[in-house]
């Protein structure tokens, strides 16, 4: 073959890599065929065709990060159903002394009261009390009790009343049925006198027994022989005299009453207490 013809066939091969580079660059045939390079110019290898320049990551390739929130720790409640089911047992531990708060001593603990058909009322505070916990405990709150069951004795209400503090709750309700005359009806709501935790948990603790008393008029009227409006103030009961948070005793209704004794003393009737006073203790929690 002479060297024009070697030349010429050079040419149409420079052509052919070139023709199929621009295919695979644009597409197969799609659009005009590209001007010929100069012959100076190399060849494209497969790997120049095939294999991406390295980039740089930059800041926005990256994957987010995120902070996760923080978590608020859940309030504790403390429930404290009055007495206990072995107290009439042991009247030796109940009437020992114990302090009250003022600076002198009362006893330990006491029986309790009941309906003239006989229901107890730590029988009424305890299932009350249950009914209440489970509530609060929906609603995503902590609740501890101050007794366990309703056949121990005791605790004493010194102990009762310190419970608070310890588990650095936001509230302590107390649960009650008052032992009146048959005539009076109603509950009331009873915060001590004393202000023992200082101005800024009196404060606390007269809202909670206002959002408690505005809560349980829906099933009970208020008390119409003690207090004020349901809202009553007394310095000689030490589970509240040593309460250093919002503490208060609710008499849910007078169970020598026959109304109230009827309410107490049904299933339907303590589950609408609870119900209002889980949601007297929510009210609270909220503001």
């Amino acid at each position: 073959m002479g060297p024009t013809a070697r030349g010429t066939l050079r040419g149409v091969r420079a052509a052919a890599v070139l023709c199929a580079a621009a295919l695979v660059l644009a597409g197969c045939g799609a659009g005009p065929a590209p001007q010929a390079a100069p012959t100076s110019a190399p060849a494209a290898t497969t790997a120049d065709r095939t294999t991406p320049a390295p980039t740089t990551p930059t800041a926005t390739s990256a994957p987010p990060t995120t902070t996760p929130a923080p978590t608020t720790p859940a309030p504790v409640v403390v429930l404290d159903p009055g007495h206990n089911g072995g107290n009439a047992a042991d009247p030796g531990a109940i009437g020992t002394p114990v302090p009250d708060g003022t600076g002198g001593t009362k006893p330990c603990n006491t029986t309790g009261t009941a309906t003239d058909a006989g229901y107890p009322e730590h029988a009424f505070t305890w299932d009350t009390a249950l009914r209440v916990r489970d509530l609060l405990t929906a609603a995503g709150v902590q609740v501890v009790l101050t007794r366990q069951d309703d056949t121990g004795v005791g605790p004493c209400v010194d102990v009762r009343g310190q419970l608070g503090a310890q588990v650095g709750a936001a509230a302590f309700v107390g649960i009650h049925g008052d032992g009146a005359a048959a005539g009076s009806r109603g509950f009331h709501v009873i915060t001590s006198s004393l202000d023992p935790g200082g101005p800024q948990v009196a404060a606390g603790t007269a809202a909670l027994a206002t959002d408690l008393r505005d809560a349980l008029t829906a099933v009970e009227p208020v008390s119409d022989y003690l207090g004020t409006d349901g809202l009553d103030s007394r310095g000689d009961l030490a589970g509240l005299n040593l309460n250093t948070v919002p503490a208060v005793y609710v008499e849910c209704g007078n169970m020598r009453n026959a109304a109230d004794a009827a309410l107490m003393s049904s299933e339907p009737g303590r589950q609408a207490l609870a119900a209002q006073l889980a949601a007297g203790v929510l009210a609270f929690l909220a503001r």
